[in-house]
């Protein structure tokens, strides 16, 4: 398989779905603004997003992917029908706790959001009770969101990673939707019909994935629950996962709780804007690159093709620092035109944006580790070891709260968002001292000689753009889509300016473009 290839096709749905978000989040900022309302509905959001993290994607993905495939490649198997059964094992007993843990959390919605918020910096009873029923409404999105990964991580083992990369999309199309024919001139009601869409949206997703599945000839049957021998090997590596998972997701509920708890109202907003921000490249690049690696490495190593596994990784690590670096270095240097020009209209004023930007900023810090950690931890599910990245993760906590207690107070917005990056940073080292010292990641010569040089073209890039920025200020504030437009020729010098400093500094010769994307 192609990686550059298939990196493009994830990478490419998920960079449309990541601009969807941005329109969305710019659509949400101009009618409800950074305050309260803003605050209770991504509170609310967190809370389905933590459990789809740490239960659906995260921690069920590393698990199942590699187990069907082995099952799919086993040579005393009927192939895909033996994986299919091992899938409907899965589905029988992933249901039930799915639907169970609906319920509980419907009903104890009050204390769940409490524990979430710290009682919400001082919140009147009804503002809690506010943030409790926008909690309540979102929910239902974590029973479907878990069925899309199972069924996309099927159609991902069948390389057909292009459906599910596409299923975030029906979110932000259906939040947008929302947004601009039920917004309205409280911003509290306009929360409330974003929470609402949340869950919308989760029902369009699974019935995307599910006829994706129906045209791949992938037919699920729904059985009683069964403990077999398989799913219970499946359980055996989830928990594992689902604590490393939770270490992550521990992380952000930390940062979140302690700005809702001592920060102004609107601090919530900030970090929240900045991270989706920062998401955008850790979507296309690191989600994507992990997407394609687990099932690509995991069945190189079910054929026992050590060298195939190692040079997936050595390109994967590679592709990761060729794109992570400059948009490190962009969204430090313009972080603020570039805020500007997607959020700053409305209710979204300058102070707001000047806020934002200095979370952007910290959070910018560790991109590289957060998609690092995207591309070295298949390294480890891939050979069923789940628990040293779990070891890992949660070093990496105790560092997130310990600095997040640290920095809160004295750096406001920006401590949540620096002590994410630096606790990311020590996971990275860890996984990747690991990986060398077992010899299952040698980086080769060619990543050797690309590496450093990657990081002086970004360096390039970053204090050619600091002297460029003041000069597109002015425009990145301007009205209707002249501002989306000067943001995009922002973003457009950036990158030119990047692969001239690419080629100046011999990082990449036009050789290795062509080899890199003929590669395996």
């Amino acid at each position: 398989m192609n990686l550059t290839r298939a990196l493009g096709s994830v990478g490419g749905l998920t960079l449309a779905s990541r601009v969807l978000g941005l329109v969305r989040d710019a659509v949400f900022a101009r009618f409800v603004g950074a305050g309260f309302a803003s605050d209770a509905f991504l509170i609310a959001f967190r809370l389905p997003n933590m459990f789809r993290a740490l239960f659906a994607e995260g921690a069920f993905s590393a698990a199942f992917i590699p187990m069907f495939n082995r099952k799919v490649a086993d040579p005393d198997g009927d192939g895909l029908p033996t994986g299919l059964r091992f899938a409907e094992d899965a589905l029988s007993v992933l249901l039930p706790i799915l639907i169970g843990m609906t319920v509980l959390i419907e009903v104890a919605a009050w204390p769940v959001t409490w524990l979430l918020t710290w009682g919400f910096n001082d919140a009147s009873h009804d503002q809690f009770a506010y943030v409790v029923l926008l909690c309540r409404l979102t929910f239902p999105y974590l029973l479907f969101i878990s069925l899309v990964s199972l069924l996309g991580g099927i159609l991902n083992s069948l390389h057909r990673f292009w459906v599910a990369a596409a299923a975030p999309i029906l979110l932000n199309l259906t939040l947008i939707v929302a947004l601009l024919v039920f917004h309205s001139d409280l911003p509290m009601m306009t929360a409330r019909n974003q929470a609402i869409a949340v869950s919308v949206s989760g029902v369009l997703q699974f019935a995307w994935l599910y006829f994706a599945c129906r045209t791949a000839g992938v037919h699920l049957r729904i059985k009683a629950p069964r403990l077999g021998p398989d799913v219970k090997r499946l359980l055996s590596l989830i928990w594992p996962a689902a604590t490393g998972a939770g270490a992550v997701q521990i992380n952000l509920l930390v940062s979140t709780a302690l700005a809702a708890k001592f920060l102004p109202h609107g601090s919530v907003t900030y970090i929240y804007m900045a991270d989706r921000l920062n998401q955008l490249p850790l979507g296309l690049v690191g989600i994507g690159l992990g997407t394609v690696l687990l099932p690509t490495i995991s069945r190189q190593l079910g054929k026992g093709d050590e060298a195939s596994a190692m040079e997936t990784q050595n390109r994967g690590m590679e592709l990761a620092l060729l794109l992570t670096l400059p948009a490190t270095a962009a969204l430090i240097v313009c972080g603020a035109p570039i805020i500007a020009a997607l959020f700053q209209h409305g209710k979204f004023d300058a102070v707001d944006t000047g806020f934002t930007a200095q979370a952007l900023a910290a959070f910018s810090i560790g991109l590289p580790s957060y998609i690092l950690v995207k591309v070295l931890t298949p390294g480890y599910y891939a050979r069923s070891d789940t628990k040293t990245p779990v070891r890992y993760a949660m070093a990496s906590m105790v560092v997130n709260l310990v600095l997040n207690l640290a920095f809160i107070v004295p750096l406001k917005h920006v401590g949540p968002p620096l002590a994410t990056a630096i606790a990311s940073t020590v996971n990275v080292v860890l996984l990747y001292r690991t990986l060398r010292r077992r010899d299952q990641f040698v980086p080769d010569m060619q990543l050797k000689r690309r590496a450093p040089r990657l990081a002086i073209a970004a360096l390039l890039m970053g204090v050619v753009m600091y002297f460029l920025n003041d000069l597109f200020a002015p425009y990145t504030t301007g009205a209707g889509l002249a501002r989306w437009g000067a943001m995009a020729v922002l973003v457009g010098t950036g990158a030119l300016v990047y692969a001239a400093a690419v080629f100046a500094t011999g990082a990449l010769r036009p050789a290795d473009i062509r080899q890199l994307i003929r590669s395996r």
